[in-house]
């Protein structure tokens, strides 16, 4: 009854019948009821009509959401997105090595596991996101977390495979840490040779989880690695973490870039003495009015991290400061209690890959993404430690 009454009460909003928005934890427990039945992957941008996100479900997103309904209460709702995980390492369509791939097609998790993609009328032909197809390592962290949170042998295999193609990745150029992962379509796609701070705090997060789940010290050891990344990449003349290390692993990538800063703060110990120094950054170089922007273009609010702010400012007891950004993002909620990703196009400052002449963006779609998030603010729940606390 518990789901039947968050399905119409998410139901009820989107048609009008609701005064006031319902709780994240609702609307995201009311998509999973409305999905078809068995192993499920929701749709990242459920109003997208067409293109590369129409129908689109992003491994990350779909991640987020696992751990933020097991933050709700709710597991056996996120159990059906951990068993479309479970399916798509089982049956992909080419590989068998652990790897997930960025997106799959929203909607039921069938054998062979389905791929995004849309019909091209210019080409004639089907054509596939070459991202989509791809394999990062942050997005194959967050799958191992959202796996972890599931506290069952099938799901716990499932990350120890994902951990091991990861384990592909390390880099023993200094300073040490693990590649971008893959981009583009089996046989032979194009590895990611740039080290990541985002990706590396993710992996630390799961490695230790992952460890700490199967008593293997190997994965403790990945890491201090990864960790330790994240430790060199901390730049005192900003006052922030760089985004990472080029192809080269000698140039540093300087982009400042908001979760960089904020998820170490929420994922390793040692991090945390940088906290006030990482936030003064944010405040002066990636604040607006209406929340925070991705990067330091500030063409406009981005609401996931915004909503990861608030998180991270209630769990290092900055209470004030979450209740105004937590207000801000509010503004950034439609009627039936999704979230829009941005309150207008914003840019991420990083390329787009499959389009160099272009910057990876974010639009005013209802997106996946902010409503999980938001979700995880409402319970205090830290999705790199899986629990309502930092980690020790």
């Amino acid at each position: 009854m518990k789901r039947l009454a968050a399905a119409l009460f998410a139901f009820a909003a989107m048609c009008g019948g609701a005064q006031a928005a319902p709780s994240a934890c609702d609307v995201l427990r009311g998509t999973v009821a409305q999905s078809p039945p068995g192993p499920v992957f929701l749709p990242s941008f459920p109003q997208a009509k067409d293109g590369s996100l129409h129908n689109t479900a992003f491994l990350y997103d779909n991640a987020v959401a696992t751990v933020a309904l097991v933050g709700c209460g709710d597991a056996k709702d996120a159990a059906r997105i951990g068993d479309a995980m479970l399916v798509a390492l089982a049956h992909d369509r080419y590989w068998r090595d652990g790897r997930l791939r960025n997106g799959y097609a929203a909607g039921h998790a069938d054998n062979p596991v389905k791929l995004a993609g849309w019909w091209d009328k210019t080409q004639n032909r089907w054509v596939e996101d070459q991202y989509q197809v791809g394999s990062d390592t942050g997005n194959m962290a967050w799958a191992m977390l959202a796996l972890l949170s599931l506290k069952k042998a099938k799901y716990r295999s499932g990350a120890i495979r994902i951990a091991h193609w990861v384990d592909t990745q390390f880099d023993t150029r200094p300073p040490q840490g693990f590649m971008g992962g893959t981009f583009g379509d089996q046989p032979k796609p194009t590895v990611n040779r740039w080290k990541s701070t985002e990706h590396n705090t993710d992996l630390t997060a799961a490695f230790a989880q992952l460890s700490t789940a199967t008593g293997d010290k190997h994965w403790l050891e990945r890491a201090g690695i990864a960790s330790a990344f994240v430790a060199t990449m901390w730049n005192p003349k900003c006052g922030c973490f760089d985004a990472g290390m080029a192809e080269d692993s000698k140039a540093r990538n300087t982009t400042l870039a908001l979760d960089a800063q904020l998820w170490p703060l929420l994922a390793i110990p040692a991090a945390r003495s940088h906290a006030d120094a990482a936030l003064a950054t944010v405040k002066q170089r990636l604040a607006l009015k209406g929340g925070l922007s991705y990067g330091e273009t500030r063409d406009g609010v981005w609401t996931e991290g915004t909503e990861q702010a608030v998180l991270a400012m209630k769990m290092l007891g900055r209470a004030k400061d979450a209740a105004a950004l937590s207000a801000a993002a509010e503004k950034n909620r439609a009627p039936d209690g999704w979230y829009f990703a941005a309150d207008t196009k914003t840019s991420t400052g990083f390329d787009l890959q499959t389009d160099l002449k272009q910057h990876r963006a974010y639009f005013r779609n209802p997106a996946l993404a902010p409503l999980a998030w938001a979700a995880l603010t409402e319970q205090g729940f830290n999705p790199l430690t899986g629990t309502k606390a930092l980690p020790r």
